[in-house]
């Protein structure tokens, strides 16, 4: 039976590094993630190198980021001169947690990159060419879908003040 947790549990710790990866993060962040995730005690960053499988070194650097992203936290123990790490539970904090990251970097330069492309486009001074035409309805189409992905973001941010238990059950009566 041991081997079969363990098992999920690597399971668990490569799946997460995935996504981790899909939403352009490290895979470590995603490894150290799952492994404190799973664990029921707050971990050192030696257990977390056993059990993520990475070097101290990466482990290190990922705790940070994650620590800055409100990810996981550190625990002090008495006596003790370790530094200790739990996850964060509360799946909603940590998804507002990872979009705000995600929109505080790549994506606000890359909504202000389109933005700045289409106005170029659209006033191109009396050039009606058919490649500007092209150019300019894909760009438009791009910038349309930052904006709805900026509003999204801002609404996933803004539940906070609704709670877990009405959010739940918004999606209830939606489905």
């Amino acid at each position: 039976m041991t081997d079969d947790i363990s098992q999920i549990k690597n399971n668990f710790v490569e799946g997460l590094s995935g996504i981790s990866q899909f939403w352009g993060f490290p895979k470590g962040m995603g490894a150290i993630f799952a492994v404190l995730y799973l664990s029921p005690n707050p971990l050192s960053l030696d257990e977390i190198v056993e059990q993520a499988a990475l070097t101290k070194g990466a482990i290190s650097t990922n705790v940070r980021a994650l620590s800055r992203m409100g990810l996981i936290r550190p625990v002090n123990r008495l006596g003790d001169r370790k530094d200790y790490y739990e996850a964060e539970s509360d799946f909603y904090k940590s998804v507002r947690a990872i979009l705000k990251e995600r929109q505080n970097s790549e994506f606000d330069r890359a909504v202000d990159s389109v933005k700045v492309t289409l106005q170029k486009l659209e006033s191109g001074e009396g050039e009606s060419d058919s490649e500007r035409a092209f150019l300019t309805e894909r760009v438009r189409a791009l910038n349309s879908f930052f904006e709805t992905l900026d509003a999204l973001f801002s609404a996933i941010s803004r539940l906070d003040s609704l709670g877990v238990n009405t959010i739940q059950t918004v999606l209830k009566i939606l489905k």
